[in-house]
Protein backbone atom coordinates (compact mmCIF):
# COMPACT_ATOMS: atom_id res chain seq x y z
CA UNK A 1 0.00 0.00 0.00
CA UNK A 2 2.76 2.30 0.24
CA UNK A 3 2.58 5.21 -1.89
CA UNK A 4 -1.05 4.51 -2.89
CA UNK A 5 -2.43 7.74 -4.32
CA UNK A 6 -5.91 7.62 -3.25
CA UNK A 7 -8.40 10.10 -2.31
CA UNK A 8 -11.79 9.73 -0.26
CA UNK A 9 -14.92 11.41 -0.76
CA UNK A 10 -16.85 12.40 2.24
CA UNK A 11 -14.23 11.93 4.52
CA UNK A 12 -14.51 14.92 7.05
CA UNK A 13 -15.73 12.27 9.82
CA UNK A 14 -16.96 9.23 10.43
CA UNK A 15 -16.36 6.06 8.67
CA UNK A 16 -14.78 8.09 5.94
CA UNK A 17 -12.61 9.68 8.36
CA UNK A 18 -11.73 6.29 9.54
CA UNK A 19 -10.82 5.17 6.35
CA UNK A 20 -8.66 7.80 5.52
CA UNK A 21 -6.48 7.65 8.32
CA UNK A 22 -6.14 3.72 8.32
CA UNK A 23 -4.96 3.85 4.41
CA UNK A 24 -2.29 6.63 6.26
CA UNK A 25 -1.25 4.52 8.22
CA UNK A 26 -0.63 2.10 5.79
CA UNK A 27 1.79 4.45 3.48
CA UNK A 28 -0.79 6.00 1.42
CA UNK A 29 -0.78 9.45 -0.05
CA UNK A 30 -3.51 11.11 0.53
CA UNK A 31 -6.30 13.65 -0.34
CA UNK A 32 -9.52 13.96 1.74
CA UNK A 33 -12.95 15.61 0.77
CA UNK A 34 -15.89 17.41 2.12
CA UNK A 35 -18.44 20.03 2.24
CA UNK A 36 -18.09 21.64 5.80
CA UNK A 37 -15.17 23.99 5.70
CA UNK A 38 -14.23 23.66 9.19
CA UNK A 39 -14.83 20.24 9.61
CA UNK A 40 -12.35 19.56 6.79
CA UNK A 41 -10.34 21.37 8.51
CA UNK A 42 -10.37 19.30 11.80
CA UNK A 43 -10.40 16.47 9.90
CA UNK A 44 -7.38 17.45 7.52
CA UNK A 45 -4.76 18.15 11.16
CA UNK A 46 -5.71 14.56 11.91
CA UNK A 47 -4.30 13.21 8.99
CA UNK A 48 -0.57 14.59 8.73
CA UNK A 49 0.36 15.19 5.25
CA UNK A 50 -3.12 14.68 3.52
CA UNK A 51 -4.40 17.65 1.21
CA UNK A 52 -8.16 18.71 2.26
CA UNK A 53 -10.20 20.14 -0.48
CA UNK A 54 -13.56 21.39 0.09
CA UNK A 55 -16.30 20.06 -2.62
CA UNK A 56 -19.54 19.14 -2.78
CA UNK A 57 -19.40 15.94 -5.10
CA UNK A 58 -23.40 16.20 -5.87
CA UNK A 59 -22.37 18.71 -8.37
CA UNK A 60 -20.46 17.22 -11.41
CA UNK A 61 -18.73 20.72 -12.12
CA UNK A 62 -17.00 20.63 -8.14
CA UNK A 63 -16.49 16.35 -8.50
CA UNK A 64 -14.25 17.32 -11.82
CA UNK A 65 -12.55 20.21 -9.89
CA UNK A 66 -11.76 17.51 -7.03
CA UNK A 67 -10.47 15.31 -9.05
CA UNK A 68 -8.06 17.71 -11.12
CA UNK A 69 -6.33 18.58 -8.17
CA UNK A 70 -6.10 15.38 -6.44
CA UNK A 71 -4.44 14.53 -9.50
CA UNK A 72 -2.13 17.47 -9.86
CA UNK A 73 -1.67 16.93 -5.66
CA UNK A 74 -0.76 13.58 -6.33
CA UNK A 75 1.12 13.45 -9.16
CA UNK A 76 -1.77 10.79 -10.54
CA UNK A 77 -4.62 8.43 -8.50
CA UNK A 78 -4.66 4.50 -7.54
CA UNK A 79 -7.77 4.61 -6.05
CA UNK A 80 -10.79 6.59 -5.01
CA UNK A 81 -12.95 5.78 -1.88
CA UNK A 82 -16.42 7.09 -2.74
CA UNK A 83 -18.37 7.28 0.96
CA UNK A 84 -20.29 10.54 0.31
CA UNK A 85 -23.92 9.39 1.70
CA UNK A 86 -26.49 9.57 4.37
CA UNK A 87 -29.48 7.79 5.54
CA UNK A 88 -31.22 10.78 6.95
CA UNK A 89 -34.71 11.14 5.20
CA UNK A 90 -38.22 11.20 5.41
CA UNK A 91 -40.47 7.59 7.11
CA UNK A 92 -41.52 4.97 4.46
CA UNK A 93 -44.94 6.39 2.67
CA UNK A 94 -43.76 10.03 3.26
CA UNK A 95 -41.75 10.57 0.67
CA UNK A 96 -41.87 13.49 -1.79
CA UNK A 97 -40.78 14.25 -5.08
CA UNK A 98 -38.42 17.01 -3.82
CA UNK A 99 -36.80 14.26 -0.81
CA UNK A 100 -36.26 11.90 -3.90
CA UNK A 101 -34.51 13.92 -5.89
CA UNK A 102 -32.01 15.36 -2.77
CA UNK A 103 -31.34 11.52 -1.61
CA UNK A 104 -30.83 10.35 -4.79
CA UNK A 105 -28.04 13.09 -5.24
CA UNK A 106 -26.28 12.26 -1.92
CA UNK A 107 -26.19 8.58 -2.26
CA UNK A 108 -26.13 8.24 -6.15
CA UNK A 109 -25.21 11.01 -8.19
CA UNK A 110 -22.37 11.73 -5.21
CA UNK A 111 -20.77 8.50 -6.94
CA UNK A 112 -21.09 8.58 -10.29
CA UNK A 113 -20.17 12.21 -10.91
CA UNK A 114 -16.52 11.36 -8.83
CA UNK A 115 -16.49 7.92 -11.01
CA UNK A 116 -16.92 9.94 -14.66
CA UNK A 117 -14.68 12.74 -13.61
CA UNK A 118 -12.08 9.51 -12.45
CA UNK A 119 -12.10 7.44 -14.98
CA UNK A 120 -9.27 9.17 -17.41
CA UNK A 121 -6.43 9.04 -14.23
CA UNK A 122 -7.64 5.47 -13.03
CA UNK A 123 -7.64 4.16 -16.13
CA UNK A 124 -3.60 5.01 -16.68
CA UNK A 125 -3.20 3.51 -13.59
CA UNK A 126 -4.94 0.66 -13.70
CA UNK A 127 -6.51 1.67 -10.67
CA UNK A 128 -9.68 1.24 -8.40
CA UNK A 129 -13.02 2.17 -7.11
CA UNK A 130 -14.67 1.68 -3.72
CA UNK A 131 -18.13 2.28 -2.66
CA UNK A 132 -19.61 2.81 0.11
CA UNK A 133 -22.95 1.30 -0.03
CA UNK A 134 -25.52 -0.18 2.68
CA UNK A 135 -27.09 -3.22 3.51
CA UNK A 136 -30.74 -1.61 2.86
CA UNK A 137 -29.55 -1.76 -0.99
CA UNK A 138 -30.12 -5.30 0.02
CA UNK A 139 -33.01 -6.29 0.87
CA UNK A 140 -35.87 -4.21 3.12
CA UNK A 141 -34.74 -3.29 6.82
CA UNK A 142 -37.81 -2.32 8.86
CA UNK A 143 -38.02 1.09 9.84
CA UNK A 144 -35.33 2.08 6.98
CA UNK A 145 -36.29 5.07 4.35
CA UNK A 146 -37.86 3.81 1.55
CA UNK A 147 -35.62 6.47 -0.63
CA UNK A 148 -32.18 5.92 0.94
CA UNK A 149 -32.86 2.04 0.36
CA UNK A 150 -33.67 2.16 -3.22
CA UNK A 151 -30.70 5.18 -3.97
CA UNK A 152 -28.01 2.55 -2.67
CA UNK A 153 -30.21 -0.59 -4.62
CA UNK A 154 -29.30 1.88 -7.49
CA UNK A 155 -25.63 2.27 -6.37
CA UNK A 156 -25.10 -1.57 -6.30
CA UNK A 157 -27.06 -1.73 -9.66
CA UNK A 158 -24.38 0.85 -10.80
CA UNK A 159 -21.42 -1.02 -9.46
CA UNK A 160 -22.09 -4.20 -11.33
CA UNK A 161 -23.39 -2.88 -14.83
CA UNK A 162 -20.19 -0.46 -14.62
CA UNK A 163 -17.74 -2.73 -13.66
CA UNK A 164 -17.77 -4.36 -17.13
CA UNK A 165 -17.17 -0.92 -19.13
CA UNK A 166 -14.29 0.35 -16.40
CA UNK A 167 -12.79 -3.16 -16.41
CA UNK A 168 -11.98 -3.10 -20.29
CA UNK A 169 -9.92 0.20 -19.69
CA UNK A 170 -7.97 -1.60 -16.80
CA UNK A 171 -10.69 -0.12 -13.75
CA UNK A 172 -11.27 -1.91 -11.14
CA UNK A 173 -14.62 -1.10 -8.59
CA UNK A 174 -16.72 -2.69 -6.36
CA UNK A 175 -19.06 -1.74 -3.07
CA UNK A 176 -18.77 -2.28 0.55
CA UNK A 177 -22.26 -2.61 2.33
CA UNK A 178 -22.28 -2.06 6.04
CA UNK A 179 -24.62 -2.73 8.42
CA UNK A 180 -24.28 -1.10 11.88
CA UNK A 181 -21.67 0.56 12.65
CA UNK A 182 -21.19 2.33 15.71
CA UNK A 183 -18.74 5.90 16.17
CA UNK A 184 -18.90 9.26 18.08
CA UNK A 185 -21.73 11.22 16.25
CA UNK A 186 -23.51 8.00 14.49
CA UNK A 187 -27.14 7.57 14.65
CA UNK A 188 -26.09 4.30 16.39
CA UNK A 189 -24.71 6.18 19.40
CA UNK A 190 -27.30 8.42 19.79
CA UNK A 191 -29.50 4.98 19.96
CA UNK A 192 -27.44 3.60 22.54
CA UNK A 193 -27.50 6.68 24.66
CA UNK A 194 -31.53 7.26 24.58
CA UNK A 195 -31.64 3.32 24.90
CA UNK A 196 -29.21 0.85 25.18
CA UNK A 197 -31.37 -2.31 26.32
CA UNK A 198 -33.08 -1.97 22.84
CA UNK A 199 -29.98 -1.80 20.57
CA UNK A 200 -29.23 -4.26 22.50
CA UNK A 201 -32.41 -6.66 22.46
CA UNK A 202 -32.53 -5.88 17.92
CA UNK A 203 -28.52 -7.49 18.09
CA UNK A 204 -29.57 -10.38 20.14
CA UNK A 205 -32.69 -10.53 17.50
CA UNK A 206 -31.20 -9.51 14.16
CA UNK A 207 -27.12 -9.53 14.23
CA UNK A 208 -25.65 -13.30 14.79
CA UNK A 209 -22.34 -11.97 15.60
CA UNK A 210 -24.19 -9.88 18.29
CA UNK A 211 -22.50 -6.73 18.63
CA UNK A 212 -22.34 -3.55 16.47
CA UNK A 213 -19.59 -2.97 13.61
CA UNK A 214 -16.68 -0.59 14.00
CA UNK A 215 -15.00 1.86 11.60
CA UNK A 216 -12.13 -0.64 11.61
CA UNK A 217 -14.03 -3.23 10.36
CA UNK A 218 -14.89 -1.25 7.72
CA UNK A 219 -11.38 0.41 6.86
CA UNK A 220 -9.70 -2.48 6.72
CA UNK A 221 -11.85 -4.11 3.91
CA UNK A 222 -11.57 -0.92 2.23
CA UNK A 223 -7.39 -1.67 2.14
CA UNK A 224 -7.97 -4.69 1.00
CA UNK A 225 -9.87 -3.89 -2.00
CA UNK A 226 -7.63 -1.02 -2.72
CA UNK A 227 -4.36 -3.70 -2.34
CA UNK A 228 -2.96 -5.96 -5.22
CA UNK A 229 -3.93 -8.48 -3.39
CA UNK A 230 -7.58 -8.13 -4.64
CA UNK A 231 -6.66 -7.31 -8.07
CA UNK A 232 -9.00 -10.54 -9.63
CA UNK A 233 -12.49 -8.89 -7.86
CA UNK A 234 -14.50 -6.31 -9.78
CA UNK A 235 -18.11 -5.60 -9.94
CA UNK A 236 -19.02 -6.89 -6.23
CA UNK A 237 -20.71 -5.82 -3.24
CA UNK A 238 -19.76 -7.51 -0.05
CA UNK A 239 -21.81 -7.19 2.68
CA UNK A 240 -19.99 -6.30 6.33
CA UNK A 241 -23.22 -6.60 9.04
CA UNK A 242 -22.23 -9.41 11.39
CA UNK A 243 -25.17 -11.49 9.51
CA UNK A 244 -27.73 -9.64 9.55
CA UNK A 245 -28.61 -9.71 6.22
CA UNK A 246 -30.67 -13.04 5.42
CA UNK A 247 -30.21 -13.52 1.95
Amino acid sequence: MTGKKVLVTGSSSGVGLGIALTLKDMGCKLVINGRDVKKLKVAGDSVPDALAITADVRSSIEAQSLISQAVEHLGGLDAVVCNVGSGASVPPGKESFDEWQRVFSTNLWSTTNVVEASKKALSQSKGNIICISSICGIETIPGAPVTYSVAKAALNAYISGISRPLGKQGIRINGIAPGNIMFPGSVWDRKTSEDAEAVETMLSAEVPLGRLGTIDDIAQFVAFIISNKASFITGEIFVVDGGQVRR
